[in-house]
């Protein structure tokens, strides 16, 4: 899913080069710099003599002479303490790599003295790892905060779930108008609201009702669903009547929107479930079940809250399952989505310089789920798997730095 892709794009792979050179000493006075030249970013190709470095500038060709010192060091290393003797037949496509040496005869050109590698299969090892964390902690929407205390409630599926911040919990946050985990800021806990969505990543207790955070990353998302009304290919963007609020909206699917189609049986099946024919009981009646709270899980506006009732919890639970089987769900896009379709759509806060919002996650093909709503409210979706295990669906299962 985009949070796992995006939390991947912003980790050790690419952070680790200005961090190694901060805490090593590496990075030195500018007159220094400006005599020892320096490229960093990926291994694109080796040869006998050096390699080429794919870096935001373009390609570089770099000469590794015999001389030159060839260290290698595991992921998340911010000195060179942790670095293992290497040589070039060490390196090669995909590794990351930071040179610094002396000029060549063209711009593009570089001598090494001296490169720092990190191997490509223990980034993706490092990846696994993080997002097999991520998996094991948890998520929801947030019922309240206690800055002071340290302490988030969220509800997570049908429980609730209350987290765990320490000084040394790292704490993000989504800017308004951006679905870019990169673009997410170190915050504090002061900037999480109540309502917000939040992934955690830490210990579980037992019972799995506290959670002690080692990081975690918050959002305020608004959740839209209706009829497209129009689209404009050009722009990228969508307008549809959203079915709670009553107001037209217009929303950005963009590269990193995670767009899918709901099969017309599984629509079925979902639907039946929001009518009751899975819930029974005190569900069926109007009452919330004992021990669950109306409107946890996915409910939002239109889909829980104070005498929601069954229908609110139904409502909830069907979109925690659809949330859950995204990543499962055929992918579509935008040049596949057309006038009429129903859509249910995760997105961004509009930003100062946009009065649109940005899709986290849509999901067409939801015709009868929106038919089965009750009183016309639509369920909603969550920006990633909550309670079931599974973040962004297939994400692997994880977030991971997801």
């Amino acid at each position: 899913m985009v949070l796992r892709e995006e939390m991947k794009a912003m980790r050790v792979a690419n952070v680790w080069m200005v961090a190694v050179l901060a805490a090593s000493g590496m990075v030195a006075p500018l007159q220094a710099q400006e005599a020892a030249p320096r490229s960093s970013g990926t291994v694109k190709a080796i040869s006998a003599t050096g390699l080429t470095l794919t870096t935001p500038a373009g390609d570089v060709t770099v000469t590794v002479p015999d001389a030159a010192k060839v260290l290698v060091v595991p992921p998340g290393s911010k000195d060179l303490k942790s670095a293992t003797a290497g040589s070039l037949t060490d390196v090669a496509a995909g590794d990351k790599a930071i040179v610094t040496g002396t000029a060549g005869d063209t711009p593009t050109a570089l001598t090494a003295v001296r490169v720092i590698l990190m191997k490509a299969d223990a980034i993706a090892q490092t990846h696994a790892a993080e997002d097999a964390a991520w998996a094991k902690g948890g998520g929801g929407l947030v019922k309240s905060v206690d800055a002071a205390g340290g302490k988030i409630v969220i509800a997570s599926g049908l429980k609730t779930v209350t987290v765990v911040v320490s000084p040394t919990t790292i704490v993000r946050h989504y800017s308004g108008d951006s679905v870019r985990f990169a673009d997410a800021k170190v915050s504090t806990l002061a900037m999480i609201r109540a309502g917000d969505q939040l992934r955690v990543r830490g210990a579980k207790s037992a019972d799995g009702s506290t959670i002690t955070a080692d990081e975690l990353v918050a959002g305020t998302f608004r959740n839209y669903s209706g009829l497209i009304a129009s689209i404009d290919a050009t722009a990228g963007t969508i307008t549809l009547k959203d079915l709670t609020t009553k107001k037209n909206v217009t929303v950005a699917v963009t590269s990193s929107s995670d767009v899918h189609r709901l099969p017309p049986m599984l629509a079925a099946r979902v639907a039946a479930q929001m009518k009751g024919g899975a819930a029974g009981g005190a569900d069926a009646a109007g009452g919330a079940p004992a021990g669950r709270a109306a409107g946890a899980g996915y409910g939002g506006p239109g889909a829980g809250g104070p005498g929601a009732g069954g229908d609110a919890q139904r409502a909830g639970r069907a979109g925690m399952d659809l949330s859950a089987m995204m990543s499962r769900l055929p992918a579509e896009t935008l040049s596949g989505l057309k006038v009429g379709d129903a859509v249910m759509i995760v997105a961004t806060l509009p930003g100062a310089d946009s009065d649109k919002s940005t899709a986290v996650t849509l999901l067409t093909g939801v015709d009868q789920v929106l038919a089965a709503s009750p009183s016309g409210q639509a369920t909603t979706l969550s920006p990633w798997s909550i309670g079931g295990g599974e973040m962004g669906g297939g994400e692997g299962g994880g977030m991971g730095p997801q």
